[in-house]
C-alpha cells in the first residue's frame, strides 16, 4: 500500500510537470522544417509568417529546410521528432494528400503521423500556353487537342506535382489527351514554354503573375473559383464551361502526432495571428497567395478531403513517378 502511495504520487508529479510544461511553451526557439528547398513557394509561406509567430510565442521560429523525395525526407524527420511542439512542419498539397497515392514504402503516413494545426493558404493554378500557339480561349484549346491528339506537350513540375495532377485532371474533364512532359521545377517549364519547346502547363499564380502581364505567355483560365485580382481579365474554369475542375496548390502546417492539447492551442494562435497580421496578409496576397488560416480541425478535414480527391484523379489517370 504504502508502495501504491508513493507510485501514486510520482505519477501525479510528473503529470503536474508536464501540465506545467505544457502552459509554459515555449520554453526555447521552435522549428518551422520545410520540405522543399530554399527560394519555393513552401519555403516562401515559412519564412513570412515565422517573424511573428515568434512574436507571439515570444521564442524565436528557426526556419529549417530538409528538402528531397518531394517532401518525404522532411516529412519523416517531422514525424519521428518529439510531440512536444518544438519541431512543426510547413509542407504543400504534395506532402500531405499526394506522396501516399504515388510512391511506394512511404516511410510516413500523413492521416495518422501528424497533427494539422492550419491550412495556411492556397494559391489556383494558371491554364498557361505559348503566346503562339492558335488558341485564344480554353473551348479553342480543346478543339486544338482534339485534332491534334496525344500532340501537344503539358508541362509540369514533375510526376505528381499539383500542376501535373491538374493537368491529368484537365485530360479527364474534357476528354482530351497530350504528351506530360516533366521537369525539376516550375522556372524550368516556363523557360521552355516561352521558348516554344512545349505547348501548354498549369503553373501557379505567384509564379507566373509577371510573365502574364507582360505578354511573355497566354492565360487561358484560372482554376479558382473567383476571378484573381491579380489577373481580372483571366476566366475561372467554371467560367470556360469545366465543371469540378476548382484546384489549389496549398501549404499547411502540421506537428508530430500527439502534442499536448495546450500545446496545440497555442501554436495555433500564433500561426493564425501571423497569417493574419495585415502586413504579412499584404505580402503573401501580393504574391499571388490566398490566406487561409483555417482551424486544425477544419484542416484536418479538408486533408482527408484532398487525400480522397487525388487518389480518384491519380487512379483514372494511372498517374505513377517512374
Amino acid at each position: 500500500m504504502h508502495i501504491g502511495k508513493i507510485a501514486i504520487t510520482l505519477l501525479l508529479g510528473a503529470s503536474s510537470l508536464a501540465f506545467a510544461q505544457n502552459q509554459n511553451f515555449p520554453e526555447k526557439p521552435v522549428t518551422a522544417v520545410v520540405t522543399f528547398p530554399p527560394g519555393g513557394s513552401t519555403d516562401m509561406i515559412a519564412r513570412a509568417i515565422s517573424p511573428k509567430m515568434g512574436e507571439q510565442l515570444s521564442k524565436p521560429v528557426v526556419v529549417e529546410n530538409k528538402a528531397g523525395a518531394t517532401g518525404a525526407i522532411g516529412a519523416t524527420y517531422v514525424k519521428n521528432s518529439p510531440a512536444d511542439g518544438y519541431t512543426v512542419m510547413v509542407a504543400s498539397i504534395g506532402v500531405y494528400s499526394v506522396n501516399p497515392h504515388l510512391q511506394k514504402n512511404l516511410a510516413y503516413d500523413p492521416s495518422k503521423d501528424f497533427d494539422m494545426l492550419s491550412i495556411a493558404v492556397r494559391a489556383p493554378n494558371v491554364l498557361i500556353v505559348n503566346p503562339n500557339l492558335p488558341v485564344n480561349s480554353v473551348a479553342d484549346l480543346i478543339a486544338y487537342l482534339k485534332k491534334n491528339p496525344g500532340k501537344a506537350s503539358f508541362g509540369t513540375s514533375g510526376a505528381g506535382s499539383s500542376d501535373h495532377l491538374t493537368t491529368a485532371l484537365f485530360w479527364q474533364r474534357t476528354g482530351t489527351t497530350g504528351i506530360h512532359t516533366p521537369y525539376k521545377g516550375g522556372a524550368n517549364v516556363l523557360t521552355d514554354l516561352m521558348a516554344g519547346h512545349i505547348e501548354a502547363s498549369f503553373q501557379n499564380l505567384n509564379v507566373v503573375i509577371p510573365y502574364v502581364k507582360s505578354g511573355k505567355l497566354k492565360a487561358l483560365a484560372i482554376t479558382s473559383q473567383q476571378r484573381s485580382p491579380q489577373l481580372p481579365n483571366v476566366p475561372t474554369v467554371g467560367e470556360a464551361g469545366l465543371s469540378e475542375m476548382n484546384v489549389y496548390s496549398w501549404q499547411a502546417v502540421a506537428a508530430p502526432k500527439g502534442i499536448p492539447a495546450a500545446v496545440k492551442t497555442k501554436l495555433h494562435g500564433a500561426i493564425a495571428a501571423a497569417l493574419t497580421d495585415p502586413k504579412t496578409k499584404t505580402q503573401l496576397t501580393d504574391q499571388g497567395f490566398e490566406v487561409v488560416a483555417t482551424t486544425p480541425e477544419e484542416a484536418t478535414k479538408f486533408q482527408q478531403e484532398e487525400l480522397a480527391r487525388w487518389k480518384k484523379v491519380i487512379e483514372v489517370g494511372r498517374i505513377t513517378v517512374d
